[in-house]
């Protein structure tokens, strides 16, 4: 499959006096992705997704959106991008379209009231139009602010933690909304999270950046194999080191690790966790818990409790 880049940052820096806030960050976003960008809190991902809608400057680096350089060709680039970079703002005493139909007016964006109720429709708030703002949740809000991302048509949207701060059925509906913006409405999306999990469940690629450094970039299928895993054992008593040698004659090459007395960790294919555990329940260990990772999840963990 041929792969046409919307979005090429390269060697991104930014400081704020002698805080370097972004030092060294790379990613590629291809057409019609839903690119993931992962990173714990702190790690420079609103600091990048600024300086790619030209909010602040870099310091250094490179950004290319659509094959142009975005300090050469700013206002053509950003005609074709949608954002929300914050909690969307809205008029809370005006309704939903009401809202809509000033925002285009401010943007410039030729729309219809047609294309307004349609808009609406698509962001799962029809019948909801003459409604004041004020009274709607937060997952509404955020869907609004959807809405108005979409209007003027932009081929990419920028997404900065679009589920932060909602319940769950609020987080279910922004999910849902964006895997519907990539397969019916064919844009390309990136969105920013600390939420490993929620990444998993919406984008095919992804970037992970830490202390304002790319460290892993991939498709997320490859970096969340699930037959790399990592195992925790715990035992009811302190026989950790007499497992880990059973382990080692029974399983050659898992690199068991002691973590304590009574907690080891193994590196093991998850199709032989099963045999593992009768193996040496056989051998006359008691196991309190058996708790498998995969690889990149317990990455993720270190590198956020870091």
């Amino acid at each position: 499959m041929e792969h046409h880049p919307i979005i090429e940052v390269k060697g991104l820096q930014k400081y704020f006096g002698a805080f370097e806030a972004v030092k060294d960050v790379n990613f590629t976003v291809n057409k019609g992705d839903v690119f993931g960008f992962l990173g714990p809190n702190g790690a420079g991902k609103s600091t990048t997704m600024r300086c790619m809608l030209s909010l602040i400057k870099p310091n250094a680096g490179q950004i290319r959106l659509f094959g142009k350089d975005l300090q050469t060709e700013r206002n053509t680039i950003l005609a074709r991008v949608g954002s929300i970079v914050e909690k969307p703002d809205f008029y809370k005493y005006l309704s939903a379209q009401k809202n809509l139909e000033i925002f285009a007016r401010i943007s410039g964006a030729s729309v219809d009231k047609r294309s307004i109720l349609a808009t609406l429709d698509f962001v799962g708030l029809a019948g909801r139009e003459k409604d004041k703002v004020g009274g709607f949740s937060h997952g509404m809000r955020q869907r609004l602010g959807i809405a108005q991302t979409l209007l003027h048509q932009p081929d990419l949207i920028v997404l900065d933690e679009p589920t932060t701060g909602l319940d769950p059925q609020g987080i279910i509906e922004v999910r849902d909304l964006i895997l519907r913006l990539k397969n019916e409405q064919l844009k390309t999306v990136i969105l920013s999270s600390h939420q490993l999990a929620e990444i998993e469940l919406v984008a095919n690629r992804m970037v992970i950046i830490n202390r304002g450094q790319t460290v892993i970039e991939g498709t997320v299928a490859d970096l969340m194999n699930a037959q790399q895993t990592l195992l925790n054992i715990e035992f009811s008593q302190e026989s950790s080191a007499a497992a880990a040698q059973v382990i080692a004659q029974r399983f050659p090459g898992s690199e068991v690790q002691v973590v304590s007395p009574k907690t080891l960790q193994l590196q093991l294919e998850k199709q032989h966790i099963a045999s593992l555990n009768s193996h040496l329940v056989n051998a006359g260990f008691e196991i309190v818990a058996l708790e498998p990772k995969r690889k990149l999840e317990d990455f993720f963990i270190q590198m956020t409790q870091s």
